[in-house]
């Protein structure tokens, strides 16, 4: 005898209907009080005259250069200034632009002399390596300029996620996400800006750009870093002097 094959049911889903049990949207997180405290950041930060301000990578290349070298400038303000203070990447960058800072330059330059030059920044031996190890790839992959992805940025020696970033923002006017450094990372646990504590700056970028506006990622590093330098300190933070002692979590009320 024949078989009959029976057709499979599907299963239909139906949008639900308000009242038939639906779960309403969920709201995206976000943190309490966040943008009053962000507008009492930037009356804080008006003045902009913290050393970010006056001595910060934005202020450490030749602007007049052709944009190539001025994008190589940025890098490698960037790459001297980890563990550094901004006086002393700025005046380490302006003794380097006194000999003229290019990627053939610096080729040409040996590694004593580059170390002589940039002495004392943090960690200058290995920053002496590192720069001349990138820019011996920028000059074979990229033509002398530097990569214009996050993703081709980190694969550089001596380069982060932040300096990435920053390189983004600052170098090709692109923001691909938000630059988070020891200032960011700290001051966004302070304020609990993110959803649990986070132990690392890349952890905090992560937590921030999963609910921060994208259109303020560009503008939370600036003001974040000149807050932490002049008001949120990592040590003794002068909450007295602080906009909002009254609605951060970490304030020493008095």
């Amino acid at each position: 005898p024949r078989k009959i094959r029976r057709r499979k049911s599907l299963a239909i889903a139906y949008e639900p209907r308000q009242g038939d049990g639906a779960e309403p949207p969920r709201v995206p997180w976000e943190p309490r009080d966040w943008r009053e405290q962000l507008e009492r950041i930037r009356e804080m930060r008006r003045s902009r005259d913290a050393p970010v301000d006056e001595m910060g990578v934005q202020k450490c290349y030749d602007s007049s250069a052709p944009p190539q070298v001025m994008r190589y400038q940025v890098l490698l303000a960037l790459m001297l200034s980890s563990q550094t203070k901004d006086q002393v990447t700025s005046a380490a960058m302006l003794r380097l632009r006194q000999r003229g800072l290019t990627v053939d330059s610096v080729l040409q330059m040996d590694e004593e002399t580059l170390g002589q030059i940039i002495y004392p920044v943090g960690f200058w031996r290995n920053k002496v390596k590192y720069i001349k190890q990138t820019t011996a790839i920028l000059k074979q992959k990229y033509g002398g300029d530097i990569p214009s992805t996050v993703e081709e940025l980190v694969q550089l020696p001596g380069v982060g996620p932040k300096m990435a970033h920053l390189a983004m923002h600052i170098a090709w006017d692109s923001v691909a996400g938000i630059a988070v450094d020891t200032h960011v990372h700290r001051i966004s646990n302070r304020l609990k800006w993110v959803k649990k504590e986070t132990k690392y700056p890349e952890e905090t970028r992560v937590a921030l750009e999963e609910w921060l506006p994208r259109d303020l990622w560009k503008e939370i590093n600036w003001l974040l870093v000149g807050f932490g330098q002049q008001t949120c300190l990592p040590v003794n933070p002068r909450c007295s002097q602080c906009l909002n002692q009254d609605i951060c979590p970490a304030a020493k009320r008095l």
